[in-house]
């Protein structure tokens, strides 16, 4: 009973979310999926909708991208597992019209999401900013261990964000560069299917996208869920975030 009103409030939601558009919902978002999933262009997706019988612009695949990037990253944030206690923090480079900015991020030592912040700027107010980010939604689950690189700007930063009630402790702050390795495999993970050449045309346009290349990643990581976790299995989900029955069905 609970899941089919859930699912029937989400249902009545995707209406507006769609409202206006002159494609399916269920294609729209199977459409950008493609793109936060592989390494795929605007172009490339263009084609593959053609080959179904689709024509559609590379230009609107783009805008979709953009609208919906972000929507995926909220409805798929609740279904986020709460981390184990002991957090690795690393900040890797995106370029952004040819300029490098910074792109926080957060997991636990089992690899499994807390958060990410892209900023213009290395400094302690981006740091500030990304653990106010991080911890604020979670103020039950203050973690007893921080990892972090070398940067002087992460002492300062914990102690900001102690004194804002972000921490209930006071972590044990530990700067090894073995432990970092698993942040910065995963920050792969998430670059691989980034724009490579020129990188992306606008921060709003970096910052949208991530959001859906973060997403995308936490869907394919599985949540924590015990049984098999095959594609079939994340696109049912993420067709129930959107009300309807399944993504990259046909």
């Amino acid at each position: 009973m609970i899941l089919s009103a859930i699912a029937a409030k989400l249902k009545r939601r995707s209406k507006d979310d769609f409202k206006g558009r002159h494609f399916e919902a269920g294609m729209i978002v199977q459409a950008v999926s493609w793109y936060l999933r592989f390494p795929l262009s605007y172009r490339d997706i263009e084609e593959m909708l053609l080959e179904r019988g689709l024509e559609v612009d590379h230009s609107t695949v783009n805008r979709w991208v953009l609208a919906y990037a972000p929507l995926i990253e909220r409805r798929l944030r609740p279904f986020r597992k709460p981390h184990c206690g002991s957090l690795r923090v690393d900040e890797t480079y995106v370029k952004v019209r040819g300029e490098w900015r910074y792109l926080y991020r957060a997991v636990d030592k089992q690899g499994e999401a807390v958060d990410f912040l892209l900023t213009a700027r290395r400094d302690l107010d981006a740091a500030k900013r990304f653990f106010r980010k991080a911890l604020q939604d979670q103020p039950l689950l203050s973690p007893d261990r921080i990892g972090t690189d070398g940067a002087g700007i992460y002492p300062p930063a914990l102690v900001a964000a102690r004194k804002e009630g972000l921490l209930s402790r006071d972590p044990v702050h530990h700067v090894t560069k073995h432990l970092q390795q698993g942040i910065e495999s995963d920050h792969f993970r998430v670059k691989k299917n980034m724009p490579k050449i020129g990188g992306f045309q606008s921060f709003n346009t970096a910052r949208r996208s991530i959001q859906g290349f973060e997403a995308m990643l936490w869907l394919r990581k599985g949540f924590g869920f015990a049984e098999a976790w095959t594609v079939i299995e994340q696109n049912r989900l993420l067709g129930f975030c959107f009300g309807f029955s399944a993504v990259n069905k046909a």
